[in-house]
């Protein structure tokens, strides 16, 4: 493995092993608090992250193929398999893959992408705080701004606006400035509200409108 994928996978699973972490401390109604991704509750999130991180890249192609290429089909069928009626056999389940690496067919700076958003998922909707690798979260942030929105990126979202994040070497597009964490950027493109002080421009207002887009 190079130093780069291997870089990437000791943040993931460091990410995994914080976020077991902080859901041990969940009281039972928290489970069911509502996030920023869609209709899923914390329950599904990781329920999810579970999902992918036992998918293989064959194993993707499988289930891909049974939800007729359709990718909200084919992680609403991962999240049947692997969300458990009660919350700590999830738990669990979340435990036992803390250090695989195992990937579908996607570029590796999206399981940074996977970590970071889905960890800020969980956390915003019980009210706790990540910490997370500033240069990770650039190189997710990064890998974002170069995706389409259609394949999961945000690309679309800060088309037209110059983001620079306040605590990274990120420093792109052009347009009416927006300027934040690395953190608060990726979640904007990533299509996830966030608060109105953390960010800040003439762009930040656009880019705000875009999250839900």
């Amino acid at each position: 493995m190079d130093a780069r994928r291997t870089d990437v996978w000791t943040a993931v699973h460091r990410e995994r092993a914080a976020l077991v972490r902080d859901l041990e401390t969940l009281a039972p109604e928290q489970w069911n608090a509502p996030t920023a991704c869609g209709e899923w509750d914390v329950h599904d999130v990781v329920a999810h992250l579970v999902d992918t991180a036992k998918t293989t890249r064959i194993g993707f192609i499988r289930h891909m193929v049974t939800a007729r290429f359709d990718f909200d089909r084919q992680n609403a069928a991962g999240l049947v398999r692997e969300r458990c009626d009660d919350p700590k056999d999830t738990l669990d389940a979340l435990r036992s893959v803390l250090t695989c690496t195992r990937t579908p067919p996607a570029a590796i700076a999206t399981r940074l992408v996977e970590a970071f958003v889905h960890g800020e998922d969980v956390r915003r909707a019980v009210g706790l705080t990540g910490d997370y690798p500033a240069d990770q979260v650039a190189t997710a942030l990064e890998f974002q701004l170069r995706t389409t929105v259609k394949i999961g990126g945000g690309r679309e979202r800060a088309s037209g606006l110059r983001l620079i994040a306040s605590d990274a070497p990120v420093d792109g597009g052009t347009g009416p400035l927006v300027h934040g964490s690395a953190l608060a950027l990726l979640l904007a493109v990533s299509g996830r509200p966030v608060e109105p002080d953390e960010l800040s421009g003439p762009g930040a207002a656009t880019l705000a409108e875009r999250t839900t887009s």
